[in-house]
């Protein structure tokens, strides 16, 4: 079965509120493979009325983005993309990434040295508001960080539910 490796950094990463959905068997398979951070600078920033984190797609701005590696089926990559709203919201684009520490256990690969760069796929977006690249920069997603802005997942949105 081909898996495609996928980068998070926002409220799918451990601890966040969407995390759950890559373990739900009914939107397919998801395995943990590395901690890591974009080997390019960009900006993450948290924005719209629901406090959402977007990963700008301007490379060379903002900071080295931190996040985490999964490789998923393509069941869960469709889940993913719907989820997403690819394309209108966020585009599926590829990203090189400077491991941390890798977790995986991949069968007849080399496992990475922390350090060495890997590839993934990210979600990223060039559809933003005009306004949101002058939005403060994160390195590292924490929906209960200092930042204040209180993400409102889609269970509290009430009506229509935007896409994330």
């Amino acid at each position: 079965m081909l898996m495609t490796r996928i980068f998070v950094y926002g409220t799918l990463k451990k601890g966040q509120p969407n995390y759950h959905r890559l373990f739900e068997s009914a939107n397919g398979k998801a395995e943990f493979l590395a901690s890591a951070c974009t080997s390019q600078k960009y900006p993450l920033v948290i924005a719209s009325e629901y406090n959402i984190p977007f990963l700008l797609n301007i490379p060379g701005q903002g900071h080295r983005v931190h996040g985490e590696i999964y490789k998923v089926d393509d069941k869960m990559l469709e889940f993913l993309d719907a989820f997403e709203n690819v394309p209108s919201m966020y585009q599926r684009t590829p990203v090189k990434l400077e491991v941390e520490e890798w977790a995986g256990t991949t069968e007849g690969e080399d496992r990475p040295a922390a350090g060495s760069v890997t590839e993934a796929l990210m979600y990223s977006t060039t559809t933003y508001q005009p306004g949101w690249p002058s939005l403060p920069h994160h390195e590292s997603y924490d929906s209960n960080g200092d930042h204040e802005l209180q993400y409102v997942t889609r269970s509290e949105r009430g009506g229509g539910h935007p896409p994330e």
